[in-house]
C-alpha cells in the first residue's frame, strides 16, 4: 500500500505466521484521504493483513513490500508504525476499566517531563481529544463507567493522541447499537473531510457502501478484486459474490424444522460480576428450548451473552448464581462443569 498520490500499498504480500489465516498475493492500494473498505468472510484474512501493516506482525513473518507516502516501511512492532501515524483500532477494545478516560487515552503516551506525569496537562489534552470525537464526558470519569459506544469513542481520541494519518478500523461498530453505529460513521465521514485516510473491515454492508470510497474483497487469502462506490454499480449481492466466489440465490438455506417439547429451561437467572462485588452481569434471564430447535442469543458486546451460558455450564463463570434450571420437566441442580457433563450439556 502506498502515500502521496497513494497512502498506502501493498505489494505480491505473502503471510504465514504461525497460528494466523495465510495471505498470498495480496494486492491492495489507499489512497490519501478516502475511506477503504476491507470485506471478506470470517477467516479470509482481513485482520491479519492489518495486523502485519501495523506492526503487530513483525517484519520478517510475511513476504512482501509495504510502501507509506512512498517508502517501504519494515515495521518490528506497533511502536514504529504508529510513530509514522498508523494506528490500528481491534475489534476487542483495549481500554482498562479501572483506568479514567484520559489515563486510557495517553497509556503508553503519558503527558510527561523526567518521568513525572503532568495531570493538568493531560487532562486538558483528554478534553481537547474528547471535543473533536463529540464526547462531552468528563476526562477523570472511569473507562468502566461508560457505554461501549463512548469506549469505541474513546479509543479513536486515544487513536488521535498519536497524530494519526492513517486510521484502521477492525470492526469498529460490531459491538455498537445503531444510534452509536451512525455516530461513528458520521465521525469518519468528518475525519475524511479533514483529509484523514481510514481502512475499515465490517461485515455490516449497509454501512460499508454508505461510507466507503472503495472496497477491497479478500477471499481464501487473495485480494480479488477493488469496487469503486463511485461507478454507481456496487450492490451488497455484488459483494456476497465476490466474497463467496459464486452468485447466491438464496444466501440463507431453506429448511423445515422438526419442532417439539420443550426439553430445556431457564428461570429468574442472576448471575454477579466475580471481579466487581454487587454489579450483577444476568439479571432474571428467562429462555426454554424445545426439542430440535435452534435457539440464537444476541446482543451488543458486554450485554452478557457468554457470561450466561458459561453461567448454566457448571457455574463455570460468576459468583452468587441463583435461579432454576429444568431438563425433560425436572429440576437439575448444576454446580460444576462435571455436573453440565453428566447431564448431557456441552459448551
Amino acid at each position: 500500500m502506498k502515500c502521496g498520490q497513494s497512502h498506502f500499498r501493498n505489494e505480491g504480500y505473502n503471510e504465514n505466521v504461525s497460528g494466523c489465516e495465510g495471505i498470498d498475493s495480496v494486492n491492495i492500494t489507499v489512497e490519501k484521504g478516502e475511506i477503504h473498505a476491507l470485506v471478506g468472510e470470517n477467516g479470509a484474512g482481513k485482520s491479519t493483513l492489518m495486523k502485519v501493516l501495523s506492526g503487530v506482525y513483525p517484519y520478517g513473518s510475511y513476504n512482501g513490500d509495504i510502501f507509506f507516502e512512498g517508502q517501504v516501511c519494515q515495521f518490528k512492532n506497533i511502536k514504529q508504525s504508529e510513530e509514522l501515524g498508523i494506528v490500528i483500532i481491534h475489534q476487542e477494545l483495549a481500554l482498562i476499566p479501572e483506568l479514567s478516560i484520559a489515563e486510557n487515552i495517553f497509556l503508553g503516551n503519558e503527558q510527561a517531563k523526567n518521568g513525572v506525569i503532568n495531570w493538568n496537562q493531560t487532562i486538558r489534552e483528554a478534553s481537547k481529544l474528547l471535543a473533536k470525537v463529540g464526547l462531552t464526558d468528563e476526562p477523570r470519569k472511569l473507562a468502566m463507567d461508560i457505554g461501549v459506544g463512548k469506549q469505541q469513542l474513546v479509543e479513536i481520541a486515544k487513536a488521535l493522541s498519536k497524530r494519526v494519518k492513517l486510521l484502521i478500523l477492525d470492526e469498529p461498530t460490531a459491538a455498537l447499537n445503531e444510534e452509536d453505529s451512525e455516530n461513528l460513521l458520521h465521525l469518519l465521514l468528518e475525519f475524511k473531510q479533514q483529509g484523514m485516510t481510514s481502512i475499515i473491515i465490517s461485515h455490516k454492508l449497509n454501512e460499508i457502501s454508505y461510507v466507503a470510497d472503495n472496497i477491497t474483497i479478500i477471499r481464501d487469502g487473495q485480494s480479488i478484486e477493488t469496487l469503486s462506490i463511485a461507478s454507481g454499480e456496487v450492490t451488497e449481492d455484488r459483494i456476497i459474490k465476490g466474497m463467496v466466489g459464486r452468485d447466491l440465490e438464496n444466501r440463507f438455506p431453506p429448511r423445515v424444522p422438526q419442532i417439539g417439547e420443550t426439553i430445556f429451561e431457564v428461570k429468574n437467572w442472576n448471575v454477579d460480576d466475580p471481579l466487581h462485588a454487587g454489579r450483577k452481569l444476568i439479571k432474571n434471564a428467562n429462555f426454554h428450548l424445545k426439542k430440535g430447535e435452534i435457539v440464537g442469543i444476541a446482543g451488543l458486546m458486554g450485554a452478557g451473552r457468554t457470561e450466561l451460558a458459561m453461567s448454566i455450564f457448571g457455574k463455570a463463570y460468576g459468583k452468587n448464581i441463583t435461579g432454576q434450571i429444568v431438563k425433560d420437566g425436572k429440576e437439575i441442580k448444576i454446580n460444576s462443569i462435571k455436573d453440565a457433563i453428566n447431564q448431557g450439556l456441552a459448551m
